[in-house]
């Protein structure tokens, strides 16, 4: 049986070791080990982790994720082009949906950077392409504690700064960290959690096919 051997991880009932927050909701278990750092390729698969990632500024992750199936009703499972043909009389919808966050900044701003992504698309051929260009060169410091997990580093800025220049909106530092982390792009699951070596297998076969 695993054992944890710093704060950075708890182990579970069936005995693996995992990021301590990983065991604090089923909701999280499940993200946690089958989709938190496992690289994302579609473009429509990094709008929607943008957009979360954007909706969950100021909540707990928790709230986003039992929220999500909502979302993705909401938001037409967060296909690039349906959104972005999306107008006043769904942002209405959006508003008046329990379902979701209703705050129309972050609405807004979804609906906005829908358009931005296909102008990313026409451009460079995919979203993914732009967005894997910021994975670091250099594979950043394990994590050994709590304290270790970054919110901002040089990377997340510069993508920040990208995505502002093209015209996105409500996307920082943070939130494009944030998003770095759950599209695979840096992998931080804390060293000793059991699905650290294989998310880091399939980020480096994405990052070989995404980077070349």
């Amino acid at each position: 049986m695993a054992t944890t051997t710093n704060d950075a991880l708890a182990t579970g009932a069936d005995g693996h070791d995992r990021c301590f927050w990983a065991v604090g909701a089923p909701e999280y278990l499940s993200y946690h080990d089958d989709e938190w750092g496992r690289p994302v390729e579609s473009d429509d698969g990094f709008f929607e982790r943008l957009c979360l990632e954007a909706f969950q500024s100021g909540l707990s992750w928790l709230t986003i994720l039992r929220k999500r199936p909502a979302f993705r009703a909401a938001f037409a499972d967060f296909h690039l082009e349906a959104v972005a043909a999306f107008g006043p009389d769904d942002a209405e919808r959006l508003m008046n949906d329990a379902g979701i966050v209703r705050n129309r900044r972050k609405i807004d701003a979804a609906l906005h950077n829908a358009g931005r992504c296909l102008e990313v698309v026409d451009e460079l051929g995919s979203l993914a392409a732009l967005l894997w260009r910021f994975r670091p060169a250099q594979v950043p410091p394990p994590i050994r504690s709590r304290a270790d997990w970054p919110a901002v580093t040089p990377e997340s800025t510069a993508l920040a700064a990208e995505l502002r220049k093209r015209g996105f909106r409500f996307v920082g530092p943070t939130t494009a960290y944030a998003t770095m982390q759950a599209a695979g792009l840096v992998n931080d699951h804390a060293e000793g959690c059991f699905v650290r070596e294989q998310v880091e297998r399939e980020q480096r076969a994405a990052a070989a096919r995404l980077t070349r």
